[in-house]
């Protein structure tokens, strides 16, 4: 070949090649902008997808030389840190580009050394913790940098008996006036709660944990299976299904005093209870007139009503708390495999949502827009699939997949704000509970002792 040929058939080769080649990068846009468009979506209906502000979290200054200070110090930055770290509403300024001096004090304040680069911070969070006679008080404050002449825009004072526990309760209870301020206007998620099945005393027994996955704490005792935990509206009680004497019933546990109060045997097996959103009934699965189906019940269980009444098994019901109008539930109906419907409170207009694989474990998001859901698409002899936590908009039943990292994802339920899920996985090695916000970023372990499944936020 002559080689003075070879330029002018190469640009003839890349000439040909590029209708090819934009064809392809045609495809690759119209796969690609879908997932776009549902994370977009998704940010939107979940309010991440505003611009975040840029916070600068100074550590707080010692106010006093008592020797529980520098543990309490160190409790209170960490837990306010991630606090704000993992609630969707601010990007944190990281500690390295802090200036050497911190205030612990307004007048402290060099708003130079934050609001210009390296900090380049909006916000700054800042303040002073002291103990003193075994009473613990702290100062903390959120200054607007950009507006030296009128920059507080919030300015708190807290105080409770000297301990690591209330060193942790002050810090979510400040970060959470920074996330209503800086978020909208909705509360923040801190002093939450998640409730949650754990075997590591023996036996499968409803436990309890700060959102964060401190102060986890066994609360039932009784040796024996307790599944599904769900929290009541106002955090009084915890409805779930165990194993009696009679078989699978639906238990009711007072917070408030320590124990079980009643709650009316209704025959069959009973699973999956769930609050309506105004805590006067409860919805659960019964097969107590043949194979099971979705019950109504007020809260102290009477006035019982069947809701479905299909030729196949309809379990997990879960309610649209925006509305209180609307409850979503799985069913086998249709394929003989689970899918996810819904159907108003009163059973009628049942439509199904998903249309293939495996689809289990409704949770309906606090603005009434999303269900999440654990969904294998592929599902079959020779498809072994991947279970993950996948998110539906309900009126467009666009979805978008969460979960990516391998292991059975399951059981999702929605944090009270709106931005996070708490879902349990055996992606490390056995079935845990994680959280991760509603887009599927910020994903964190939150238990490791045990097998712990069937995460329940409380609403508020």
């Amino acid at each position: 070949m002559d080689p003075d040929a070879r330029p002018d058939q190469t640009r003839r080769a890349r000439r040909q090649r590029t209708p090819a080649v934009v064809l392809l990068l045609a495809v690759v846009g119209i796969l690609v902008r879908p997932s776009l468009l549902a994370q977009d979506w998704v940010k939107t209906g979940t309010s991440l997808g505003v611009e975040k502000v840029r916070l600068a979290v100074s550590d707080l200054k010692s106010s006093t030389g008592d020797p529980q200070n520098a543990a309490l110090l160190k409790t209170f930055n960490d837990t306010l840190w991630n606090d704000l770290d993992v609630s969707g509403v601010v990007e944190l300024v990281s500690k390295s580009f802090y200036p050497l001096q911190v205030p612990g004090q307004p007048p402290e304040v060099n708003f130079l050394a934050w609001n210009a680069p390296p900090p380049n911070a909006a916000m700054l969070a800042f303040g002073n913790l002291g103990v003193s006679a075994g009473r613990l008080t702290v100062q903390g404050w959120l200054y607007d940098v950009k507006n030296t002449q009128s920059p507080e825009v919030l300015g708190k004072q807290y105080g409770d008996t000297a301990s690591d526990a209330a060193a942790r309760m002050i810090a979510h209870r400040f970060a959470d006036e920074i996330i209503f301020r800086l978020g909208g206007g909705i509360s923040g998620i801190a002093e939450s709660q998640i409730y949650f099945v754990s075997d590591r005393s023996g036996h499968k027994e409803i436990w309890a944990m700060d959102y964060d996955g401190s102060n986890q704490h066994q609360i039932t005792h009784f040796n024996s299976i307790s599944l599904s935990p769900r929290i009541s509206p106002d955090g009084s009680r915890i409805a779930f299904s165990a194993i009696t004497k009679s078989g699978w019933e639906i238990m009711m546990y007072s917070l408030d005093l320590n124990r079980l109060v009643s709650f009316p045997h209704v025959g069959g097996t009973n699973l999956s209870p769930a609050w309506s959103g105004d805590g006067f009934k409860l919805a659960f699965s019964s097969s107590r007139s043949g194979q099971s189906q979705i019950w109504l019940a007020d809260a102290s269980g009477g006035n019982l009503k069947r809701l479905t009444a299909s030729n196949g098994l309809d379990v997990s019901p879960v309610w649209n708390r925006k509305t209180n109008a609307q409850i979503a539930f799985v069913s086998d109906r249709a394929t003989g495999l689970p899918q996810i419907y819904t159907m108003e409170a009163d059973g009628t207009n049942e439509q199904r949502m998903t249309d293939q694989g495996y689809a289990v474990s409704p949770s309906w998001a606090p603005n009434g827009q999303f269900l999440a859901f654990a969904w294998v698409r592929k599902y079959g002899p020779g498809e072994p699939g991947s279970w993950d936590i996948y998110l539906m908009d309900i009126a467009s039943k666009q979805f978008v997949q969460l979960t990516h990292d391998g292991g059975r994802n399951d059981s999702p339920s929605w944090s009270p704000d709106n931005r996070h899920i708490v879902f349990q996985s055996n992606r490390s090695g056995s079935p845990q509970i994680w959280s991760m916000l509603a887009d599927g970023t910020k994903v964190q372990q939150l238990t490791f002792s045990g097998h712990n499944t069937q995460p329940n936020w409380s609403w508020k």
